[in-house]
């Protein structure tokens, strides 16, 4: 039940419909030449999809405030335009939203429309591991320009139809720089002591509440625990909250974390609703200074409903903030309301195709759903002039996405799999302690095929036999994936030396000195599954504990250290030729995995040149020219994967059209993210030629 979820919720003069709140995301969709329909689009189908109040990604109020190329500034005409239209759109189809007013200050990456041939702006000038740079002071001038430019941001926001305003001033952006004595080491009236600390924050938000007018609502995101050593003490961070609600706040959101923080907040690896305890602590500083009426927002780490009912529940959140759940599946809140939340596609926080492409200019999109980001180009459901027949060859995740696609645009569509059951190389991923979410995944294709009545058949590998079939279809996807790639090395075919497939397999059969050839994601993916455990991973309480963050409410101690798993015993070798170990895994998660894997003492080799794998291990000459021996029981080769083409080979002489997609199209830079952005842009191609007779047969 969730009976707190689906409470509606006053903010300010807004009544919401229910507890969600669909979190602010920059997606890089902002500043497209489109007039905003890509933007309009994105937010409409996450309203239909059940989403109550929508907060933007941040609009920079001035063009120095602007996180990078991809943002959108309210100074723009043509930003302006694309947010209007955004509005209008949320509300012709009954939902809410609110405007980010949004100054990135030092973490102002170049390319940004307002750091050409200038530094960012920032309190002080202290450099900035985020953005490689160090800010510019801003001069007293320069801030309450700032404080101005916040309250124009506001009476634009109204002037656009939006329905309230959220100030960012969380996740070490330019308010959040000020509360810092990290980042704000001045001495004048902007800084010194805590009180001028707070002043740029709460002078922001007097304006913004100034000039947004009497019942036109005003959220406030402020950061609950920056995360970095001499960030805000927690005693000025409740003191903040309380004159942020004394100055007119109508709802406070609490964030965690900055782009420079030692500790995972966004992560796979940390486990969902850890940060809940920070909105908890600023709602009770709220209630002992007599602003309890306030609403605070949690965030960070929730993907399903249930787990925001169990922090609603506990009576000191009001609210909960998803975003990158809005993200996997729009529906995420209809689903959940009908009872059937075990059909959401969950966000797996693996943060590749959103949070990691967000600071960049490249479409945010998710993996398990490619079509966020791209409504427009590919619609969901559509009722064809002709129902077609397609067979999907392949049940990985390229696969189960182009039959579904397929199935969705209203076609009969059949799936065939040479393996026992669904998922492909995903199935391994999912094996890996803290990816359980993964699994997930290939369940929920399991069950939506199964809804829209698309046959698996299992264990059945295509050949010429299933020519005859295959013709009367109108055409074929094929994503037959991947097989491991074996290295030409002296001694690969040992009896103790395996592939990857086989490691993932069966763990336990490993003995307990094992180097693995290869050091990319799948074999960091198999380092973690080697060395770590079965349990189900550390509880929030377990995760703060191992990162000394176990202290309300004083100030928030913070270490790079990680508690090693149980069981940790196996020794482990990973090594590569050259560039650095999981060099593909993306930068926001990249540096976490590694960080568990130093913590739990694997041995980490690059630029090593391997010479043969004998009986005792595989010799190897490093960049120095010494030969040595790396001792092991069991070696592993995690060195790449080759496409699996044989049946591209039948279609082609059976002149079948079909289009490739995944492994199958590509093994190089494989990913999960590839692989299910081509399913899903296979399955319309296939549809379009199918429906286009001469654009030619094979792909």
């Amino acid at each position: 039940m969730l009976d707190q979820v689906f409470r509606p919720c006053v903010i300010g003069g807004l009544t919401v419909p229910h507890r969600i709140v669909m979190g602010a995301m920059h997606l890089n969709l902002e500043a497209l030449d489109d007039g905003g329909a890509a933007l309009a689009a994105f937010y409409t189908e996450r309203v239909r999809g059940g989403a109550g109040l929508i907060v933007t990604g941040g609009s920079a109020v001035a063009p120095a405030g602007s996180g990078g190329p991809g943002y959108g500034v309210l100074d723009d005409e043509k930003h302006r335009s694309a947010l209007r239209l955004a509005a209008r759109a949320v509300h012709e189809a009954g939902g809410l939203i609110a405007l980010q007013l949004f100054h990135a200050g030092r973490y102002a990456l170049p390319g940004a429309p307002g750091a050409v041939g200038a530094a960012p702006l920032a309190p002080s000038a202290v450099y900035s591991r985020f953005s490689r740079t160090v800010p510019r002071t801003m001069t007293e001038e320069q801030i309450t320009g700032t404080v101005a430019a916040f309250a124009r941001g506001a009476e634009r926001a109204r002037e656009l139809g939006f329905d309230a305003v959220e100030v960012m001033g969380s996740e070490g952006y330019l308010i959040n720089q000020f509360t810092a004595p990290l980042t704000n080491r001045r001495d004048d009236a902007w800084g010194g002591d805590a009180g001028r600390r707070r002043r740029f924050p709460v002078e922001v938000l007097r304006a913004v509440r100034a000039a947004a007018g009497p019942g036109f609502p005003v959220l406030f995101r402020m950061s609950g625990a920056d995360l970095v050593d001499d960030g805000t003490p927690w005693e000025e961070t409740s003191a903040l909250a309380v004159e942020l609600a004394g100055a007119g706040a109508d709802a406070l959101a609490v964030g965690v974390g900055w782009h420079e923080s030692p500790v995972p907040t966004v992560q796979a690896q940390v486990p969902a609703g850890t940060w809940a305890v920070y909105a908890e602590r600023v709602k009770r500083a709220l209630r002992a200074a007599g602003h309890g009426a306030v609403p605070v927002i949690a965030s960070n780490r929730f993907n399903r409903l249930a787990q925001a009912e169990q922090a609603l529940a506990g009576g000191d959140v009001d609210l909960v903030a998803m975003a990158r759940p809005f993200l996997a599946d729009p529906a995420i809140v209809d689903k959940s309301r009908r009872g059937a939340s075990a059909s959401v596609d969950l966000c797996i926080a693996c943060n590749e195709a959103c949070i990691d492409r967000s600071f960049g200019t490249e479409r945010v999109s998710c993996l398990v759903n490619p079509r966020a980001g791209h409504e427009r180009e590919f619609p969901a459901r559509s009722s064809p002039a002709r129902r077609g027949r397609y067979a999907v060859i392949g049940a990985g995740l390229a696969g189960l996405e182009a039959a579904r696609t397929l199935a969705g645009l209203g076609h009969e569509v059949e799936v065939y799999e040479a393996a026992d059951e669904p998922g492909g190389q995903f199935r391994l991923a999912a094996r890996v302690p803290g990816k359980a979410d993964f699994a997930a995944t290939v369940r929920q294709r399991e069950q939506e095929l199964d809804r829209l009545g698309v046959p698996v058949y299992l264990g059945h590998r295509i050949g010429v036999r299933d020519v005859p079939a295959l013709r009367a279809m109108d055409g074929v996807v094929l994503a037959t994936g991947v097989r491991p790639h074996r290295p030409d090395l002296p001694g690969v075919d040992l009896p103790h030396v395996l592939d990857y497939a086989r490691a993932f397999a069966d763990p336990a059969a490993l003995g307990p000195c094992v180097a693995v050839i290869g050091g990319g994601g799948i074999a960091v993916d198999l380092a973690h599954l080697l060395t770590g455990d079965s349990s189900p991973g550390p509880t929030p309480e377990e995760f703060l504990a191992s990162r000394a963050m176990t202290a309300p409410p004083g100030a928030v101690p913070v270490s790079r250290t990680t508690a090693a798993p149980a069981g940790g015993s196996r020794q482990l070798t990973v090594m590569r030729r050259g560039g650095r170990i999981g060099a593909g895994i993306g930068p926001s998660t990249r540096w976490v995995v590694m960080e568990e894997l130093r913590a739990r003492g694997v041995r980490l080799l690059t630029d090593v040149t391997y010479e043969e794998i004998t009986q005792g291990g595989v010799v190897v000459v490093d960049k120095g020219g010494e030969r040595r021996l790396v001792a092991a029981d069991h070696v592993v080769l995690a060195t790449g994967q080759e496409s699996r083409r044989e049946v591209a080979a039948v279609l082609r002489r059976a002149e079948i059209p079909f289009e490739s997609a995944g492994g199958a199209a590509d093994a190089r830079s494989l990913n999960a993210v590839r692989a299910t952005a081509q399913g899903l842009r296979a399955a319309h191609r296939i549809v379009r030629r199918a429906e286009s007779p001469g654009t030619g047969r094979t792909r």
